[in-house]
């Protein structure tokens, strides 16, 4: 059977372009005993992807030249030999780009589509969603009342930040990054406001001005100015969920920005920085509750979902330059 799949052509300097990504016909192999062939319906891309495109030290192995970028994808069971699955089955898993793949039956899960989309699984009830959940909750700690501040809130783990918050008696603060975000995130998500770093001359002021009584978590998705300017904000005891540095990810060299640690010791911050894996024997805990809160209507959800599998690389680019709104998610 011929498939397309998308593979890593070139490693990038600085922000990637299309030039990094080929799309190439192979044909797949027939099928093992205990293997499963899967159509792909749903990709996920995702800003730590961006890391794995180097050649360097990260949390996760870096994609190989000439071989399909991994990712986290929905699909549907077309043929079995494990008596795991049958055909028809809505299954995720950490799967290539491509339009199909034969895969081992204990590498992927089966999901519940009566409890939600099926896209949602690469979202709110997947890797965004326990971020969100494990990073506030665990390394957040938020109490009733204190002042919760998120940027990069108009993402797919900022959103979700935010709800869980609220739902903490904590005032919430977001930074995005149009006016469009800002009143999605007002009118949709309850936050108590949201700051437009693209149109604020003066970060450190505005956030001074909507956090008068300081910051006491913040919820860090993308470093750079905008951190320097929460964390000089920062209250005695605050915590900083370090979760992502999206702003710095393409950077050729590491800008110098300023020193923290006087302004961390002095007030006696503590800031950790996580992946989701850390946390993976707490896992059901996370889905579960999750799952009850979006069952209970408690938790909303939003996705931008780009169509066609040849659109994999530039919805994956679109993550850099703000275009998602929520999840960012591929429709094969």
């Amino acid at each position: 059977m011929d498939i397309q799949q998308i593979v890593l052509a070139s490693r990038p300097k600085g922000m990637p372009t299309k030039d990094q990504f080929r799309t190439e016909t192979v044909t797949l192999p027939g099928l093992q005993e205990g293997e499963v062939l899967v159509k792909a319906l749903y990709f996920s891309v995702d800003p730590y992807m961006r890391g794995r495109m180097n050649d360097a030290k990260w949390y996760a192995s870096p994609y190989e030249i000439d071989e399909p970028i991994m990712g986290g994808a929905i699909g549907e069971i077309e043929e079995t030999k494990s008596g795991n699955f049958q055909k028809g089955d809505v299954v995720q898993g950490f799967l290539p780009w491509s339009t199909e793949t034969v895969q081992k039956g204990d590498s992927i899960q089966k999901i519940d589509t009566n409890l939600a989309p099926a896209s949602y699984y690469l979202g709110i009830l997947g890797m965004p969603g326990l971020t969100a959940y494990f990073g506030l909750i665990h390394i957040g700690k938020p109490k009733e009342g204190e002042t919760v501040v998120i940027s990069g809130a108009a993402g797919a783990v900022g959103i979700v930040v935010g709800q869980i918050a609220k739902l903490k008696g904590c005032r919430v603060i977001g930074i995005a990054g149009s006016d469009e975000k800002i009143k999605m995130l007002k009118d949709e998500f309850n936050f108590d406001e949201v700051i437009n770093y693209k149109t604020t001359s003066d970060m450190k002021k505005a956030i001074q001005e909507t956090c008068p009584d300081g910051v006491d978590i913040y919820f860090d998705n993308v470093g750079g100015f905008i951190s320097d300017a929460v964390i000089a904000n920062i209250n005695f005891h605050a915590r900083i969920v370090l979760c992502g540095q999206i702003s710095l990810y393409n950077a050729a060299e590491v800008p110098m920005g300023p020193r923290l640690q006087p302004m961390l010791l002095t007030r006696s911050v503590l800031m950790q920085g996580f992946i989701v894996g850390n946390f993976k024997d707490h896992f059901r805990e996370g889905i579960e509750q999750l799952s009850q809160w979006v069952k209970e209507g408690k938790l909303k959800y939003k996705e931008t979902i780009i169509e066609g599998f040849d659109k994999l690389p530039e919805a994956f680019l679109g993550l850099f330059s703000g275009e998602n709104k929520g999840k960012m998610v591929v429709k094969v």
